[in-house]
């Protein structure tokens, strides 16, 4: 199986909650978000937009850009989803 390392931006909202993950099958864990298949703070709070995501050649880069953006302070975070996706839109669709 061929793996797409990804990080990834999640809301429940325009401006709303905030969840930052990785990983190697980005549109597969997106669906696991969507469904609520994926138990602790994304079910809670009903995180399933996906408003930004990069990809990366190797995992090892990818979970150290996760770990760099989970340090940020949320207005920065605000600020990469609004360089990319002004309008925070539901990126998902775009994923197939």
């Amino acid at each position: 199986m061929e793996r797409h390392p990804a990080v990834y931006i999640l809301t429940n909202r325009p401006h709303g909650t905030l969840y930052t993950g990785v990983t190697s099958n980005l549109p597969a864990r997106i669906t696991q978000h969507r469904q609520d298949l994926v138990p602790g703070f994304t079910q809670r709070y009903r995180l399933h937009f996906l408003v930004w995501f990069e990809q990366h050649a190797q995992m090892d880069e990818a979970i150290l850009r996760e770990k760099q953006i989970k340090r940020w302070h949320r207005p920065w975070k605000i600020h990469l989803i609004e360089r990319d996706n002004p309008t925070w839109q539901d990126l998902y669709e775009g994923l197939f």
